[in-house]
């Protein structure tokens, strides 16, 4: 039996308590990768393709549609990607590899990025926004994690290390 991605990962239960049941990572939006030469550490920013039906009651208030995610991949080798087309769905998926690792596929129309990492991945920056045509940057965002919450409302920029390189 194929475990679902939730089973690989840390840092879930944030997630879980949002969702009956958690979506799989198929026809996902991939809106960035962070690269980071400690770990070295792979980070991908997700959109899940279902909003969760147990959503904080202040989002659904505002009007939220779209849960993101960070999926953080930790002790990378053998990165390999080739092309991107924003905003075009992707899906990934998994293969457990020998010696505690695991192969992280993500692939999409004009997309082919794989790694090897360690054996579980971590899950993190939990947030909830509306999504419209505009820029995301001027997106009001809603985190679930409290440290989140308090020191954000919208995307920070990409050089927010703070952010973007821990989970």
């Amino acid at each position: 039996m194929t475990k679902h991605w939730t089973d690989l990962a840390n840092n879930t239960s944030g997630l879980k308590s949002l969702y009956s049941s958690v979506p799989s990572l198929n026809l996902v939006r991939l809106r960035s990768i962070h690269l980071n030469w400690q770990g070295p550490t792979v980070t991908a920013r997700i959109d899940l393709p279902e909003y969760p039906d147990n959503a904080p009651p202040e989002w659904i208030d505002r009007g939220h549609d779209t849960l993101q995610i960070h999926l953080q991949f930790v002790a990378v080798e053998n990165l390999s990607a080739h092309g991107w087309i924003p905003s075009s769905p992707v899906s990934i998926e998994f293969m457990p590899q020998e010696e505690r690792r695991l192969q992280a596929c993500i692939t999409g129309d004009g997309l082919e990025l794989s790694l090897a990492c360690s054996d579980s991945f971590t899950v993190g920056h939990v947030s909830s926004f509306r999504s419209t045509d505009s820029s995301m940057k001027d997106e009001t965002y809603s985190f679930l994690q409290p440290l989140d919450a308090r020191r954000f409302t919208t995307l920070p920029d990409t050089h927010e290390s703070t952010f973007y390189e821990r989970i």
